[in-house]
């Protein structure tokens, strides 16, 4: 299924960039700017997710009523 590698990508996109702010946030010098660039890029592939999982049909065998 396309579809689902292609969340699970970001997902992994999403998590590794977490990884990279907290790293980070844990140096003695942070860069404030290196966050804020990690943090908009974090945000920008969970809007994408959402976005996708949105516009899916529902594969989970639920019904909406």
């Amino acid at each position: 299924m396309p579809m689902q590698e292609h969340i699970e990508s970001l997902r992994a996109k999403h998590a590794r960039l977490e990884e990279l702010i907290q790293e980070e946030l844990h140096r003695p010098l942070p860069d404030q700017a290196v966050i804020t660039r990690l943090k908009k890029e974090k945000l920008r592939i969970k809007e994408e997710i959402e976005r996708i999982r949105a516009l899916s049909p529902r594969t989970d065998g639920a019904t909406t009523h």
